[in-house]
């Protein structure tokens, strides 16, 4: 039987900050909804390029779990939702532009492809606009 070697409540804050605002989709809805503010379900997911509706819903639930996103839910026909960061998601938007200013510095030193344009948090060539 697998017995893991660490207890689970042995964390340090980093493990935390990244199983929250880590990985492929989480930051990046972070920076959508940084630059759009307030979108629906379907104008998020038209700025999300290849994501699927399940890895999507799933993201979502994921950050709003986390106090990282807001949903709203109007009370109309047909049925309205708006999803927006909360002051915790805000909070980390300078830490991923900080990230992204980062990698656009180092990765220029170690691969000759050039990283494009983060039409989110405004990055391009080692300064965040």
């Amino acid at each position: 039987m697998y017995q893991k070697k660490l207890e689970e409540d042995i964390r340090c804050p980093l493990e935390y900050g990244l199983g929250v605002f880590g990985g492929k989709w989480k930051s990046r809805i972070i920076c959508v909804l940084a630059e759009k503010k307030r979108l629906r379900y379907r104008e998020l997911r038209r700025e999300m390029a290849n994501i699927t509706d399940a890895v999507l819903a799933t993201t979502l639930k994921e950050l709003m779990a986390d106090g990282m996103i807001q949903r709203k839910q109007y009370d109309e026909i047909p049925p309205r939702v708006e999803y927006n960061l909360s002051p915790k998601g805000e909070s980390v938007v300078p830490i991923l532009q900080s990230i992204c200013r980062w990698a656009g510095i180092y990765h220029s030193e170690d691969s000759e492809l050039s990283l494009p344009q983060c039409r989110k948090c405004n990055y391009r060539g080692g300064t965040a606009e």
